[in-house]
């Protein structure tokens, strides 16, 4: 490479974080409607919020008739632990597992669950597991898009649509930038801080018919603590699912999330934000293509996440660290490390709340900061 002049031109937002991921452009917190602060999420303004939550949830998603959404505690980790212990016993269960979130769900179903009927079907970073050895007589627990390793499932068309078991994706970094062919799903779980840059803590739970009626149908030889418990007297509880949450949660968070739903809506809704992400990822496409030195962890293009963009260096653990520590400190690009558990490399997020324009911005400075750390 010959030696290239430090760039000039920077990116306006340097956030490129795989989560809290960054604000909507324009983002400003004195155009949340802060209305809700100080009342109980239990009187009709901080229900009604709450429901509104929800519901335009829904329609935004174009989720099927009789589809319910919910907000849980604890983030998308809540969300699934709650579908895992509510609803896994009654049928074999097989977990398919190309990264560290795939791999931690098997390890709570196995040794936390203790379920023995448990199948692992997994692959190594960067590869997807036959994805035609899952039974659909097995509920089949899976992520969509590999967070931590950039792969994502190209379609749904290894699901029956008569399934016998139910199927529990972990979509967070799915949701709002990928398609989701909701009736192969009967389990999805997100969360607000990940594709529309949405506040942590709490989780998004949407339920099919067919969920339901396993939930009224059976009840898991375990205890389940209070903030797991989706069913009362053999039936779901509704309120859940229009605003009634199970504990007391931000109502901050609640006002942040609706502005990042009004902004999807208002600029073109769900096709618009599928459409952003995969504008973002085309950028990246072009980069790998024009550099020797860097790669996709994904091995098959048609598996290469649109929203955390995982990539390898010919480059050591520290000079990655180098890398990304000269990014920093030039305000170019925050918070690009790969995951802990992850082969090194960077982690480049490219949803719908990150413009084109930044990303064409920190490029030819990650270029720059290659050259300076790794050829110097």
């Amino acid at each position: 490479m010959s030696a290239l002049l430090k760039p000039t031109d920077k990116p306006l937002n340097p956030h490129f974080s795989s989560g809290p991921c960054s604000k909507r452009p324009a983002y400003s917190v004195s155009a949340l409607d802060i209305s809700t602060l100080g009342r109980s999420h239990r009187s009709s303004v901080g229900k009604a919020a709450l429901q509104k939550a929800c519901e335009q949830t829904a329609e935004l998603l174009g989720l099927p008739e009789g589809y319910r959404v919910g907000i849980v505690p604890a983030s998308d980790t809540g969300a699934v632990e709650m579908a895992l212990w509510s609803l896994l016993g009654p049928r074999p269960v097989d977990v398919l597992a190309w990264e560290s979130f795939g791999r931690g769900w098997m390890t709570d179903i196995s040794k936390q669950l203790r379920l023995d009927n448990v199948r692992l079907i997994d692959a190594d970073y960067g590869l997807l597991p036959d994805l035609s050895q899952a039974n659909s007589d097995h509920d089949i627990v899976f992520t969509w898009n590999g967070t931590t390793s950039g792969v994502r499932v190209p379609n749904a068309d290894w699901i029956a649509d008569e399934r016998q078991g139910l199927t529990i994706c972990d979509a967070t970094s799915a949701v709002f930038a990928m398609d989701m062919p909701w009736h192969k799903l009967d389990v999805v779980t997100f969360s607000w801080q990940k594709v529309l840059g949405g506040e942590g803590a709490h989780g998004m739970l949407i339920l099919s018919p067919r969920a339901v009626e396993r939930l009224e149908n059976y009840q898991p030889p375990w205890p389940l603590p209070k903030i797991f418990r989706l069913t009362k007297n053999g039936k779901l509880i509704e309120g859940i699912f229009k605003g009634a949450t199970i504990n007391t949660p931000s109502m901050l968070a609640v006002a942040d999330y609706l502005d990042a739903l009004n902004w999807v809506e208002e600029n073109g809704g769900l096709p618009w934000a599928i459409a952003r992400a995969e504008a973002n990822l085309a950028v990246l496409q072009k980069f790998v293509v024009d550099y020797d030195w860097v790669d996709f962890l994904a091995q098959d293009p048609a598996t290469l996440s649109s929203t955390s963009v995982c990539l390898t260096l010919k480059a050591s653990n520290e000079q990655l660290k180098g890398i990304c520590a000269l990014l920093a400190e030039e305000n170019i690009a925050f918070d690009i490390e790969s995951y802990r558990d992850a082969p090194a490399g960077l982690r480049i997020w490219c949803g719908a709340t990150v413009e084109a324009s930044d990303l064409a911005k920190m490029l030819p400075w990650l270029a720059w900061a290659y050259q300076q750390v790794c050829e110097a």
